[in-house]
């Protein structure tokens, strides 16, 4: 699903508003989420699943192509963890 997607299924969820006010809305949730990575907080959406920001330690890998070492620089990056109820709705037959 794309978020131009997760914009039509809201806008026929709610057909009074325009598709450019649910767009907006959409955004406006999807920037303070980014926000709130960016800041080492943690976001706990009930129901759905939690994400929050993982730090990678610097570390030697190698290049896959020629076999050289190459240094990886320490980095942060997002993780999400499921909840309990979509991996129960996930893992239940049609």
């Amino acid at each position: 699903m794309t978020k131009k997607d997760l914009i039509g299924k809201v806008q026929n969820q709610l057909k009074d508003c325009p598709s450019r006010d649910v767009a907006f809305a959409v955004n406006i949730v999807f920037a303070a989420m980014a926000g709130a990575l960016q800041k080492d907080e943690r976001i706990d959406v009930r129901g759905f699943g939690s994400f929050s920001v993982r730090r990678r330690h610097a570390r030697k890998a190698r290049n896959p192509r020629s076999g050289d070492p190459v240094h990886v620089e320490a980095r942060r990056a997002p993780f999400f963890k499921m909840g309990k109820d979509i991996k129960k709705r996930m893992n239940t037959p049609k």
